[in-house]
């Protein structure tokens, strides 16, 4: 099996959680995180104390799916992630071992 993290903008996780639970990935997790992605415009970006910089507030999605479907979940987060800049995000992929599931 696999996980799949992405961090992804925003304004774009609408798209990629709806994209995803069309395909029948329904067990997603989102979390807000602060990070430091180029910011769309001047009004996303805030400046954290805590950090010392400018950071803007990003999604990060995990999925975990079958090894076969690795490609299919990545087209579908990069895809529908798409904000028109160069970079808009970025995902990883794990090997994961299943322990238990209650």
């Amino acid at each position: 099996m696999k996980e799949v993290k992405a961090y992804i903008h925003v304004n774009r996780a609408a798209d990629v959680v709806r994209a995803l639970k069309k395909a029948g990935f329904t067990s997603l997790m989102l979390a807000e995180v602060k990070g430091t992605f180029e910011a769309l415009d001047a009004q996303e970006q805030e400046y954290s104390a805590d950090l010392g910089a400018r950071v803007i507030t990003e999604i990060k999605l995990e999925l975990v799916c079958q090894d076969g479907q690795v490609a299919e979940v990545v087209s579908l987060i990069k895809d529908n992630a798409q904000t028109g800049r160069e970079r808009s995000g970025a995902i990883f992929i794990s090997d994961i071992t299943v322990y238990h599931q209650f």
